[in-house]
């Protein structure tokens, strides 16, 4: 047997010990077949930035590669603004505003009366001065001390210079009974009507009262009998058990009902159960009728020379008190005739309301923030919430507004769906068969 392979440039033949046969070339049957090779295209080489566009600081984009051949993104364009991830809080740029626009704004409507105090904050002091009618915060300034009349006089110069530039003028102060102030205020603003706050005053005389009551009942607690121990044999013994009691109960009364001593009004019946309680202690009937007369001195119906002349009887009578004389020696404190200023000036507030309020709002501000306690981070907070508090009269006009445009859309649903009462249909009257 004789059969052929196609062999590249000729042919090739083949024998067997089988008989022979002719065959026919296999090239004539077979097409040959050329082997397959990739097509060759156009190749683009990549490359990726080594920072993640999510996660870079400075924007929230991709950013492009410098313009090549490679075929690569050479940029990114977005219309949107500038991402502010990882962007510190307005503190340092608040303060320049507060000097320039917020005090424009706070001192369009200056009344000339203010009230000054200081804020103790950790080791920092913080003081500040509002308008006692408007309720407006005008400055502030942050201590890392105690502050001295130095101080204090430093602080109301840079005011009173603001107030030049502008125009405006002090017409009145109040502050607490700090003697801080007194000197200072005469050295900046002059004869200047300075007020004691009313309030001051009346809690420091409340709570000498008050300690009397307790000196009182201290007493009575030290006079009573002592009883041995075990259920009292014997009429003397019952006796006096019976008087303890009767004591006790009386001590309890006291400290129950010491509130009534110092309350401004009474009405009938506190003062029934005032009269029951210092029933056979001579010694707390004057504190009450004390208490009367330091309320009546802060009448406004009345002049401040009036209200002097008050007070002079007034320390005469707690002087024949020998005992309660050294209680109440708050009666005779300069600050008490400094308080009256107010009477002779209409305008003048008697209290400093005003900037206590700040300091609430700024204590409340330090809970939430509690560890805020460096003085530029103070500084830095007080003056936004100055800003806010500028910002929050147009707050309140476009939150009233907002209110507005929605409560008016309800009110045309509300009237849709009210329809109209359907017509009222007579029922007949059922005849029953035994009436019939």
């Amino acid at each position: 047997m004789t059969w052929g392979t196609p062999a590249e440039g000729a042919r090739a033949r083949s024998t067997s010990p089988t008989p022979s046969t002719s065959a026919r070339s296999a090239g004539a049957t077979s097409t040959p077949t050329c082997p397959t090779w990739r097509c060759p295209t156009p190749t683009t080489h990549s490359r990726s930035w080594r920072w993640p566009c999510a996660s870079w600081s400075r924007t929230g984009f991709p950013t492009g590669l410098p313009p090549g051949t490679s075929g690569a993104t050479t940029a990114s364009s977005s219309p949107s603004p500038r991402s502010r991830t990882g962007s510190r809080p307005r503190e340092k740029k608040s303060g320049a505003r507060v000097e320039r626009d917020y005090l424009d704004w706070a001192l369009c409507d200056f009344s000339g009366y203010i009230a000054v105090d200081e804020l103790y904050d950790g080791p920092f002091c913080v003081l500040s001065i509002v308008d006692n009618h408007t309720f407006k915060r005008l400055v502030y300034e942050v201590l890392e001390k105690s502050p001295t009349k130095k101080d204090i006089e430093a602080f109301l110069n840079h005011f009173q210079g603001l107030l030049l530039r502008r125009g405006k003028r002090v017409l009145g102060i109040t502050t607490d009974g700090s003697p801080l102030y007194p000197e200072p205020i005469a050295n900046v603003f002059g004869p200047v009507p300075h007020q004691i706050c009313e309030f001051h005053v009346i809690k420091e005389i409340t709570l000498a009262l008050l300690r009397a009551v307790a000196k009182v009942r201290k007493r009575i607690k030290a006079q009573l009998p002592i009883l041995p121990r075990g259920r009292p044999c014997g009429a003397k013994a019952r006796r006096l058990a019976r008087r303890n009691a009767r004591q006790q109960q009386k001590i309890a009364d006291l400290f129950d009902n010491r509130h009534l001593f110092v309350r401004r009004e009474l009405t009938q019946k506190q003062r029934q159960t005032l009269h029951q309680v210092t029933r056979g202690i001579p010694a707390l009937r004057p504190l009450r009728e004390i208490m009367k007369e330091v309320y009546r001195l802060f009448d406004r119906r009345c002049r401040m020379e009036t209200a002097l002349q008050r007070l002079a009887r007034l320390r005469r009578r707690v002087r024949k008190f020998k005992r309660l004389g050294r209680a109440l020696q708050k009666l005779f404190s300069p600050t008490l005739e400094k308080a009256l200023t107010f009477l002779d000036e209409s305008l003048l507030p008697s209290t400093s309301n005003a900037v206590e309020r700040g300091n609430r709002r700024h204590r409340k501000m330090q809970k939430s923030v509690y560890r805020v306690r460096t003085r530029s981070n103070l500084v830095g907070r007080m003056a936004l919430d100055l800003l806010r508090e500028q910002r929050q009269a147009r707050r309140g006009e476009v939150i009233d507004t907002l209110h507005g445009e929605r409560a008016e859309p309800r009110a045309h649903v509300q009237e849709d769906r009210i329809c109209p009462e359907p017509p009222r249909r007579h029922r007949s009257r059922r005849v029953s068969k035994k009436a019939a």
